[in-house]
């Protein structure tokens, strides 16, 4: 296979990874659509410098995630604010109503954490080891590990005041 077909393979079967990250990212379809297109194009800036020392899932999310702070940062810099429109799910027909309105009230919550926090939950979220979390975000797996600790105790907090 050409390089090309390489990496659209690559990106096609990490969809979801792409999708999680610029849901958490940002606050409406217009910026999700923009921070799709400007990690895909950091990916393939880099794809030929990726060594096979980690997973490529674990470089697709540093890269992404490293992107999405790039961008977050840039937007801080120029005073460009932006207010929450709705979180965006993927949603199913199996979906109960109780546990829509739940998990969405959690997303709303992740919204409003700090952009750290965002992605360490996130990557908790996708079943991530503290090792692998720690890789992808520079940070020690001790260091998640009590980061994590906070963000739930955080979250437990703000969930059960809206109850």
């Amino acid at each position: 296979m050409n390089k090309e077909a390489d990496f659209v393979k690559l990106i096609r079967a990490n969809e979801g990874i792409l999708f999680k990250i610029t849901t958490v990212y940002t606050d409406n379809s217009a910026d999700q659509q923009d921070l799709y297109q400007d990690i895909v194009y950091q990916l393939w800036k880099s794809f030929d410098s990726f060594r096979n020392e980690s997973k490529i899932s674990t470089w697709m999310y540093r890269v992404a995630m490293n992107t999405a702070l790039t961008q977050i940062r840039s937007k801080k810099r120029t005073g460009h604010s932006v207010s929450i429109e709705k979180t965006v799910l993927k949603q199913t027909d199996s979906y109960e109503a109780q546990w829509e309105t739940r998990l969405q009230l959690l997303y709303k919550h992740i919204h409003r954490l700090n952009v750290l926090e965002k992605g360490l939950m996130l990557l908790l979220l996708e079943g991530k080891k503290y090792d692998e979390i720690a890789e992808i975000t520079g940070l020690s797996p001790s260091n998640v590990g009590t980061r994590i600790s906070r963000i739930k105790q955080k979250l437990k907090l703000q969930l059960t005041k809206t109850d």
